[in-house]
């Protein structure tokens, strides 16, 4: 399909880079968090937002493409306009845990991105000077959301007991039966269910990534063309993975590919809701 083709030049590039220091994906199971894949307008405009605003870490391909490196989340982009944002699309947003929320949020306003926490917070939570205001005794003690260029949409959780500044922290997908959705992703991929929910949100986690799942009135888009253009997942032994998704009737956009010189193995599906998904086995050795 002609829509994988830079896509997967892009991704192969990867394994050029010299690899020095800890691992950005350090979370260990079966199947962990690899990277988002944004569509830009302006990738410049786009690594002022993740290096510059959050914090990320800038980082090149061997060919010279710029990547931003989270801990246990890689960013990647391909200059190319978006065809929609992530609002309207089947995964909502992504989010981050961050030690200093009131930061980051300021951060974010003084670089001119908008903060839309009044909009966009769930139900029933107090949103005061843009941070929405979490009770209890768990380890968040607040939520925030913030849209990037072209229609990026993250949340932003304060942790502040975590080691890192900011970390990958969790991807929300919406559709009409979330429950359906949570059992296909728990079912392919091996993700633990969390129980019960909050503000009506549900949930299963992989190592060091969670996945939510919240209800939408309508079909939403898939993620193809859009500013998220798709989600990865790193995965051990991803040839007899990329079997077994076959035998269950899932047909592979792009089938399985290992490169040897390169170190690196590759496959994209799109799940049955339309989020298109790359599964990579050697993205855990990027630094």
């Amino acid at each position: 399909m002609t829509k994988n083709i830079p896509v997967i030049v892009l991704t192969l590039s990867v394994a050029l880079v010299p690899t020095t220091g800890l691992p950005q994906l350090y979370a260990m199971g079966p199947v962990v968090n690899g990277h988002h894949h944004f569509n830009a307008n302006d990738i410049d405009e786009h690594m002022r937002f993740w290096v510059d605003t959050l914090g990320g870490k800038a980082g090149t391909f061997g060919n010279g493409t710029p990547i931003v490196l989270f801990p246990n989340a890689l960013i990647f982009m391909r200059e190319q306009a978006p065809t929609g944002p992530m609002i309207g699309s089947t995964v909502n947003h992504v989010a981050f845990s961050v030690q200093n929320l009131r930061e980051t949020v300021d951060r974010v306003s003084a670089a001119g991105f908008e903060m839309v926490t009044a909009t966009q917070a769930p139900p029933g939570v107090e949103v005061v000077d843009d941070i929405g205001i979490v009770e209890g005794d768990g380890p968040v003690s607040g939520i925030a959301y913030a849209l990037g260029p072209d229609g990026i949409k993250i949340e932003l959780l304060e942790m502040g007991a975590q080691a890192e500044p900011i970390a990958s922290h969790h991807i929300h997908f919406f559709g009409q039966n979330p429950a359906e959705i949570r059992a296909w992703y728990m079912r392919i991929f091996g993700a633990a269910e969390r129980p019960g929910q909050i503000n009506g949100i549900i949930g299963a986690d992989l190592p060091g990534l969670g996945l939510n799942f919240s209800s939408a009135p309508m079909p939403m888009a898939g993620t193809a063309g859009r500013t998220l253009d798709h989600i990865g997942f790193e995965v051990e032994n991803l040839e007899a993975f990329t079997q077994g998704l076959e035998t269950q009737d899932i047909t592979l956009d792009v089938p399985y590919r290992h490169i040897p010189a390169m170190g690196l193995a590759i496959a994209f599906f799109t799940d049955p809701w339309g989020t298109y998904i790359e599964l990579t086995e050697g993205l855990d050795e990027v630094r």
